[in-house]
């Protein structure tokens, strides 16, 4: 990792740049294959299947018999641990409903909000190497409790044409409708358009390459919503002489394994301790199963050291972190005064990894700054508010003058007139 010291706050910008990658023509790629599903439907969600997941599938569902199969393959073990993340996932959750907001805003006007739940959402969950069945925990646990009635998922296929066990029993568990073999650009296309055998949905949400958070964003052009701006996942730690060395080099490399993109940063008031959770870092790392992707995750990331607090948490709000972990003493002055966070972990013993998995938080967070202006996936996510009004006819009569000056002043007649028709009419009666 690289070491900084004292950086000017001139310099922040460019110390702080997020490693990114580059695919030639990716947005052409892209636009293509969203145009050839547009048009084409199964038929060429299946060539796209053929070509980047290298299978050919008969059905893209997967059957009730995959499903029983599911049950009986994942440990009792790991069913246990799904469920203990799912009922804290649940608590946190619930929490967070909220009662209808009401006021009477004049004499005769009624106004309210009120929630209600996107009727047709689509979860992307990624494959492979590391099948992040725990996202669908983080996703459709809350979908349900806001109460979609349409729960779309889409993995994409192994070479089998199987999809990982964990991922089928966590989303029969958590109330998936549709379980699909689709991944990539053609599964976020699909979800987009609809096709025969792929519904169309309003939200989509989950993780996913470069491909698929370029796919995302194309969809928000078809009127499709989506969860968040995506990119690589990353982690900033600030850390004193009050923290253990080996505990942060773990959650540092917790995060680093995730890809070779990711980027890991830690932020100290202590030369030594940085000195510590480097050599740590290489300790740790050698006994890693991902170690050769951890290894290009840390060569993007940074020790940082300064002397001051207030200037430690002035670049940690520059920097606007996915994941932000307060190893110090005074950790109050950060958890009071930090703005731009995507989830904060508080002292020596929250490592990141108990909001991946099973604390209860949602572990699906803005990355790439936008920390700065998005919040991360809450039950509020898969709810639209709507407003209501009711105005009786003393109401319309305190407020009525006001709408017809105003509308007279934009020269919008017809406005005026349908409040004038109605007070003439309260007068002539």
């Amino acid at each position: 990792m690289k070491k900084v010291f004292n950086p000017e706050e001139s310099s922040w910008e460019e110390l702080l740049q997020r490693p990114t990658q580059t695919v030639e023509d990716i947005e052409e790629t892209v636009k293509t294959i969203f145009q050839d599903v547009q048009s084409n439907g199964d038929e060429a969600v299946a060539k796209y299947t053929d070509i980047f997941d290298g299978v050919r599938l008969d059905s893209i569902y997967a059957s009730a018999k995959e499903i029983e199969a599911a049950k009986i393959t994942t440990s009792q073990e790991l069913k246990d641990a799904i469920q203990l993340a799912k009922d804290n996932i649940e608590k946190f959750h619930n929490a967070q409903k909220t009662v209808r907001v009401a006021v009477e805003t004049t004499q005769g006007v009624h106004c309210w909000q009120e929630k209600r739940p996107i009727q047709k959402i689509g979860l992307y969950i990624p494959g492979g190497t590391a099948p992040l069945f725990s996202t669908i925990l983080m996703l459709a646990v809350p979908a349900q409790i806001a109460g979609c009635k349409e729960i779309v998922l889409c993995t994409p296929p192994g070479k089998d044409g199987s999809i990982n066990p964990a991922i089928l029993y966590t989303a029969q568990l958590c109330g998936v409708t549709k379980i699909l073999k689709v991944g990539g650009i053609q599964a976020i296309a699909g979800m987009t358009f609809g096709t025969d055998s792929i519904p169309e949905v309003y939200k989509i949400f989950g993780p996913g390459n470069q491909f698929v958070t370029v796919a995302k964003q194309l969809a928000t052009k078809y009127g499709v919503a989506i969860d968040m701006p995506a990119g690589p996942s990353e982690l900033l730690v600030v850390a004193d002489d009050s923290a253990d060395a080996s505990f942060v080099a773990s959650d540092l490399l917790s995060q680093a394994e995730h890809g070779v993109d990711s980027q890991v940063i830690l932020v100290s008031t202590s030369l030594k301790l940085i000195d510590a959770v480097e050599r740590e870092i290489e300790m740790q790392m050698s006994t890693l199963s991902r170690k050769h992707i951890a290894q290009k995750a840390i060569e993007n990331s940074k020790l940082i050291f300064v002397e001051q607090d207030a200037t430690a948490l002035r670049l940690i709000d520059a920097y606007g972190p996915e994941h932000f972990i307060v190893a110090v003493e005074n950790e109050d002055f950060y958890v009071a005064n930090i703005g731009n966070a995507g989830s904060v972990f508080i002292g020596n013993y929250t490592p990141e990894s108990a909001g991946d998995y099973a604390s209860g938080t949602n572990h699906t967070l803005p990355t790439n700054g936008y920390a700065k202006q998005y919040s991360g996936v809450n039950l509020d996510s898969f709810m639209k508010s709507m407003t209501f009004q009711k105005i009786t006819a003393t109401g319309i009569q305190n407020i009525g003058p006001a709408i017809e000056a105003m509308a007279t002043a934009e020269g919008l007649d017809a406005h005026k007139n349908a409040v004038t028709l109605r007070l003439k009419a309260l007068q002539d009666g």
